[in-house]
């Protein structure tokens, strides 16, 4: 097969930036010299080739992302342009448990002794 006919590859890091996974490309290469990248279950350098119908696997961030490769891309694009260009296989995030967080009424005098336990406790100390 001949250089013209060779499938689109680009460097793991550069696709990472590109699709948006990462803010910089910066991160993307200390996530990878981190180990926290993996392509088809295999730990990837940042210099590690990526191309269509590889599975990308990230850790790290709010939560880990699998992504499969679907086009290849070596210029950070838009997001509409970097979610076609990618697959996404990650499970959906948790909600995020929204509680309430007890407060004193205004003008209520000191906590008590009790109440300034419970505080602490609240606090985790």
């Amino acid at each position: 097969m001949s250089p013209a006919q060779a499938p689109p590859t680009a460097r793991v890091d550069v696709w990472l930036w590109s699709v948006r996974l990462f803010r910089t490309r910066s991160l993307a290469t200390a996530a990878c010299k981190a180990g926290h990248v993996r392509i088809n279950g295999e730990r990837a350098k940042p210099a590690a080739p990526v191309g269509p119908g590889d599975r990308v696997v990230v850790r790290g961030g709010e939560r880990e992302r699998d992504v499969g490769v679907v086009q290849v891309l070596l210029k950070r694009v838009g997001a509409p342009a970097a979610a076609a260009a990618m697959v996404d296989h990650s499970p959906a995030p948790l909600p995020r448990e929204v509680f309430a967080v007890p407060r004193r009424e205004r003008g209520a005098g000191r906590p008590t002794k009790r109440e300034r336990r419970d505080i602490t406790r609240l606090r985790g100390h």
